[in-house]
């Protein structure tokens, strides 16, 4: 098709890993689909791409380009975890003023190279992005990334506040038992707890940056044109009727992963496109191919997640004393020291080091390709953050989770694995070593890691039918090509 008359979409991602993910996999479908499309990074993480991946990894394809905007962050600002607050309170402003100059570019008829702007499709997170499409009249719709059982839990948090549930009344109320306070009243969310929302929730701040900010969010979607999850009705068919109630046109397309897999036909040249802010380490999948089927337990916390020394070293000997191999992703910002409050280096100890390599049991990297290890025959566990990505992932290969939730919805996306999927068991916040050893051995050979697994691969198989021709997510995808290009 010739790019003066393909439909052409603007999609915008949150600037964080768990976010870019998702929006490039929605925009290799839609550019397979016959779109042009333009992905909009941050400045900052357009330069990180171009330092981790190499000069040309941005170049693009024919008809998918890359462009920027400004996060209105400094340039030493780091954009970790802790930066999150700051990040919500400068990008709705320098965002929304470098967002609208890349639309006016776009549309100028001084740029002829490109074909006329058909739809935006941005984060919900990138709320500010609706005022634009508004300004120039162009169609805009809302990808949510979480899940949608994390997506209803910030669809509540209004009446939360409502409620009385928010602010707390005090900081003791995090340790006192009162999280464990059911909400039996969100609809499709039986047996839920305070403790089992997005955590936002979890501050004496009545005006706290990120609760307010999702209020924000979740309010704003309902003046787009349709709203996009990478879910399906199998998993989700409750919740998705509650959040339908709020928004029309709803459309879970998910597992993306899966129905790209579909669609794609090994599409070489849109494979060749990745943004991952790391570097991959490639040498895990020969060392997991010497390693027995399911005998290997995968570990990673994701790109945003942070923990203490204590507890990096909890989970170190934990995973040593389960007695099991174990493929362990150690980011550089993983650690963080509350001493100086800066971000540790993620070292283990020496004598930790010398015990695995005898051991041989043990593999730590700095990065890698997640969903490539997780389909890898011997991966027999994943134990993780419990991120809407790693979780999907983990159902799209049937792998069962023992999952530590540390923010936002990963707390509801555990919930949800543990109590209503039958996919996943938690561990305690407060990790210990013991409960590591147990809980992996659990996993792996255990009755209940047994029934986990056959769980997981039920829910894989429903994934696998969901993305097929005549599947719900599938039938669902080609409704919302029908609306993004006007038809």
């Amino acid at each position: 098709m010739d790019a003066a008359i393909r439909p052409h979409v603007v999609c915008v991602p949150i600037p964080a890993q768990g976010h870019i993910n998702p929006m490039l996999k929605l925009a290799k479908l839609l550019h397979l689909s016959g779109f042009y499309v333009t992905f909009v990074h941050t400045q900052f993480n357009f330069d990180r791409l171009l330092k981790s991946r190499g000069l040309t990894s941005l170049k693009g394809l024919q008809n998918f380009r890359f462009d920027t905007i400004s996060d209105g962050l400094p340039e030493g600002n780091q954009r970790g975890i802790l930066d999150l607050p700051q990040l919500c309170t400068t990008i709705p402003v320098e965002g929304l003023f470098s967002f609208r100059k890349l639309i006016a570019s776009l549309v100028s008829p001084n740029h002829d190279d490109v074909p006329p702007v058909t739809c935006i499709v941005s984060d919900g997170a990138m709320w500010f992005t609706l005022k634009v499409a508004q300004e120039f009249h162009i169609p805009h719709f809302v990808f949510f990334t979480p899940s949608a059982c994390g997506m209803l839990g910030y669809i509540n948090f209004e009446e939360i506040r409502k409620r009385g549930y928010f602010p707390l009344k005090d900081e003791k109320n995090l340790l006192d038992g009162y999280l464990d306070t059911e909400v039996d009243w969100i609809p499709a969310m039986k047996g839920a707890r305070l403790k089992d929302l997005p955590t936002f929730l979890r501050t004496t701040n009545p005006s706290d940056v990120m609760f307010n900010y999702n209020i924000v969010k979740v309010n704003t979607a309902m003046h787009a044109k349709g709203v996009i999850l990478n879910t399906f009705e199998d998993l989700e068919s409750e919740v998705l009727d509650a959040i339908r109630a709020k928004y029309s046109n709803v459309y879970s397309i998910g597992p993306l992963s899966m129905l790209y897999k579909q669609l794609s036909n090994s599409n070489t040249q849109l494979e060749s496109v990745d943004l991952n802010l790391w570097k991959e380490d490639s040498k895990c999948l020969k060392w997991l191919d010497k390693r027995d089927r399911g005998s290997v337990v995968y570990v990673n916390f994701g790109s945003l997640v942070i923990m203490t020394p204590k507890q990096l070293s909890e989970f170190a000997w934990g995973l040593v004393n389960s007695k099991y191999h174990f493929l362990w992703v150690i980011r550089p910002n993983l650690v963080h020291d509350n001493n100086n409050n800066n971000n540790g280096d993620g070292k283990l100890s020496d004598e930790y080091v010398n015990v695995i390599e005898r051991c041989e049991r043990g593999l730590v990297l700095g990065w890698c390709q997640q969903e490539k290890v997780l389909c890898h025959a011997s991966i027999g566990g994943f134990l993780t953050h419990c991120g809407w990505n790693s979780t999907l992932e983990s159902i799209c290969e049937g792998v069962p989770m023992a999952c530590w939730p540390f923010f936002a919805e990963q707390q509801t996306n555990s919930f949800y694995a543990c109590k209503k999927w039958g996919i996943g068991m938690e561990i305690e916040c407060d990790v210990k070593r013991e409960q590591v050893e147990g809980l992996v051995r659990e996993l792996m050979e255990g009755q209940r890691g047994k029934e986990m697994r056959d769980k997981a691969m039920e829910w894989k198989h429903k994934a696998e039918a969901a993305t097929s021709i005549g599947g719900s997510s599938y039938n669902n995808y080609s409704s919302l090509l029908l609306q993004l290009k006007g038809q």
